[in-house]
């Protein structure tokens, strides 16, 4: 059941600093075919948006992908470092493309309890929250470890038509978002779906967050039965969906869930036909 902007807008508020929105940001969406275009790694949003500090060591998985199942490894080119100019370049071949990252679960946050419950419900964390209840354990500090996965779409040459399929097809990633169509081209409500472990997942919070003025989230809707969530027609500009979910972890863990961070990041450009 969807929830009032205002009351979810008041909870993602108290959410703290370790759910964080995390996505890959492309120069420029839209390039020349083989043009060079920047990648950096950002994380945060308003006045905390900064570029991500993360160790190389943890990034998994870096590729570009096309429509047709073409492939390109970009982590050789990955270098995450704050003070470059940016993370990667990447020389875009003509069509549309969809970057894919992946992070290890090495990350950790510990939490006071007030912190963490505040968060789990910020986040719509259900199977958390619903643990720590049974366990007697809502006074107790909470721990989790955590990946990141981001996808964002990138496009060379003249208007591409391939961005829907990339945009609408499972790219593996075990909590993923996915846009039943190309919002460029469809002036019509956002329909996204979220997988977790390749199945529709109920009951996610997804936020949807305009770059250009990120402080806070424009909308955010909780995915229904089948999985599916909607927003309205996002306008010109570029765009964030995330969502987070998490699974409890055996008693004698060193923490006590496992969450997953998840992001689609792309852009509606100003002429295009809608």
């Amino acid at each position: 059941m969807m929830r009032p902007l205002s009351v979810l807008a008041a909870l993602l508020c108290s959410a703290p600093a370790a759910a964080h929105d995390f996505w890959i940001q492309p120069e420029r969406y839209r390039a020349q075919a083989q043009a060079a275009t920047g990648l950096t790694l950002q994380v945060g949003h308003g006045r905390d948006r900064q570029r991500s500090a993360i160790p190389s060591r943890r990034i998994q998985r870096f590729e570009a992908i096309a429509a047709d199942g073409r492939r390109l490894d970009l982590r050789p080119q990955l270098h995450p470092d704050p003070q470059a100019p940016a993370d990667a370049r990447f020389a875009v071949p003509a069509g549309a493309w969809m970057l894919v990252l992946e992070t290890d679960a090495g990350a950790q946050s510990r939490l006071p309890a007030p912190r963490f419950n505040d968060y789990l419900r910020a986040e719509g964390l259900t199977p958390a929250l619903e643990q720590r209840r049974s366990q007697g354990r809502e006074a107790a500090d909470g721990s989790e470890r955590y990946s990141r996965r981001s996808k964002a779409l990138v496009r060379a040459g003249s208007a591409p038509a391939d961005a829907a399929a990339l945009l609408a097809t499972p790219l593996g990633l075990p909590l993923e978002i996915l846009l039943d169509a190309d919002p460029q081209s469809q002036a019509k409500p956002l329909s996204v779906r979220v997988l977790w472990q390749g199945r529709p997942l109920p009951g996610a919070l997804v936020k949807l967050t305009r770059l250009e003025n990120d402080a806070q989230p424009l909308d955010a809707q909780r995915t229904d039965a089948a999985g599916r969530a909607g927003f309205a027609a996002p306008g010109v500009g570029t765009w964030l969906l995330n969502a987070i979910w998490t699974r409890p972890l055996p008693a004698d863990s060193e923490v006590d869930f496992e969450t997953t961070f998840t992001s689609l990041s792309f852009e509606i450009a100003a002429g295009a036909s809608r």
